[in-house]
């Protein structure tokens, strides 16, 4: 298993297991367990590893509401990604192999569903800057406020 990601379970008072499950992995927050499943490429077990932290960072309660549920897979993914992915290593990635994820997981030593992930990262960081840029345009079309002429003296009631 990958080093840096064994490190970062420890100190965070994470158990890890190797047992098989109904899914690749799980987080058990009662018992800050992490299980892997065996027998996973190192790719995937690393993938997989990274996601259950991400998991136990974001501090996932098991739950049985599926939008809710969905929405904590694609935060794990989100956290998992980041962990592994470099702005710098998915550039050159990109340059190497092209945009298909497959391709790309394959050079940085991912998953596609991280590859995935972090693709959204980036899209909504784009998607941030672009509206960002629409509105400082906006910003700096307008014409300034007019400016204002101080307010005439007031009368001033008599004291009772």
């Amino acid at each position: 298993m990958d080093p840096q990601l064994l490190r970062l379970a420890e100190e965070r008072g994470l158990h890890i297991v190797e047992r098989a499950g109904p899914t690749r992995g799980g987080f058990d927050p009662a018992h800050s367990i992490i299980r892997v499943d065996p027998g996973m490429s190192a790719r995937t077990t690393r993938s997989v590893l990274a996601h259950e932290l991400g998991h136990a960072t974001l501090r996932h309660a098991p739950t049985t509401h599926a939008r809710l549920r969905a929405r904590q897979e694609r935060q794990a993914d989100a956290s998992a990604a980041r962990l592994l992915i470099s702005p710098q290593a998915y550039a050159a990635a990109e340059n190497l192999r092209g945009p298909h994820p497959a391709r790309l997981a394959f050079e940085l030593d991912v998953t596609v569903e991280l590859v995935i992930a972090y693709q959204a990262l980036l899209a909504r960081a784009s998607e941030r800057q672009r509206r960002a840029g629409y509105m400082a345009a906006w910003l700096f079309s307008c014409p300034p406020p007019p400016a204002r002429s101080p307010a005439p003296p007031t009368a001033r009631a008599p004291p009772h």
